[in-house]
């Protein structure tokens, strides 16, 4: 039987696997005598390194042509919906212009002067309200230097609240829809009922329950507690649709020939800081 490996070959072999042991060993020890890995572990980090670097380049590029692809189809899909909301707009443009001709043809024929819609509205603080005259005006840090003037409708909260009665170059007064004085002019105002709108004017204020009164009503149309209340824009000083307030309830007049209809008011009347003055833009167009 043949040998299957010589002396020679076997001696050859334990003299490698010793200095293999030996540089394994050698190298262990140096790398804690000098705090750096062993030699064959550097070699094969150094290895994997390289190989991770060569396997990186490819990597990254690939994935930033998805992401620039990415973005390219995003870009694409916004600038679509860009498009279509322009397109809205556009459309949205023509119908606004359509429905303020038909408003201002409405309004001719209806003979009113002005609505909501001709306005912008100015900020104003309240700066001194007499307790003797809480109920009737105040005054507010707006004047001419804003642009208000005379006659101007003033809002606070939710509703109307007053008008200009006098304005000065920093400062105006307001006359407030409480005002009972027989000087007043009083404000022009419709119900909107179910049966029917019914127009009228604020005839007085009752200072206990803090409602405004409309008087004199002598329509026939159903008129109940909760009903919306709002300016009527007859008169072409103050513009129809600014809300007033609910009706609180309906009674007769002293001699049971008219209803009076109570009106709890939009705005807190007897609580009033900041204010907004609805400024007429017609002179601008």
């Amino acid at each position: 039987m043949r040998k299957i490996f010589s002396s020679r070959t076997v001696v050859t072999m334990i003299i490698a696997f010793i200095v293999i042991i030996g540089l394994i060993t050698g190298s262990n020890w140096l790398a804690k005598r000098t705090n750096t890995p062993p030699f064959i572990q550097r070699f094969g980090n150094d290895l994997a390194g390289g190989v991770s670097r060569i396997i990186a380049v490819p990597t990254t590029a690939i994935g930033r042509t998805a992401n620039s692809i990415g973005y390219l189809l995003d870009t694409f899909e916004e600038n679509r919906t860009l498009k279509s909301k322009l397109d809205q707009f556009a459309q949205d443009k023509v119908r606004l212009q359509t429905v303020e001709e038909e408003n201002r043809s409405l309004k001719k024929q209806l003979g009113l002067q002005a609505t909501l819609t001709d306005y912008k509205t100015v900020s104003a603080v309240t700066i001194s309200r007499s307790p003797t005259t809480w109920q009737s005006q105040l005054v507010i840090n707006k004047g001419t230097n804003t642009g208000l003037k005379k006659g101007m409708p003033v809002l606070s909260g939710a509703g109307i609240i007053g008008r200009i009665s006098e304005v000065n170059t920093t400062n105006a007064k307001v006359a407030l829809i409480s005002d009972t004085s027989e000087d007043a002019n009083r404000f022009a105002i419709t119900i909107k009922g179910g049966s029917g709108d019914v127009n009228g004017i604020v005839t007085g204020f009752n200072r206990e329950k803090n409602q405004l009164i409309m008087g004199q009503v002598t329509s026939d149309s159903t008129i109940k507690s909760g009903d919306l209340v709002e300016t009527s824009g007859l008169g072409g000083v103050i513009p129809a649709g600014l809300y007033v307030g609910k009706v609180a309830r309906v009674t007769k007049d002293d001699y049971g020939l008219s209803k009076r209809i109570y009106i709890e008011p939009a705005a807190d009347l007897g609580n009033i800081t900041t204010v907004m003055v609805a400024v007429s833009q017609l002179g601008a167009k």
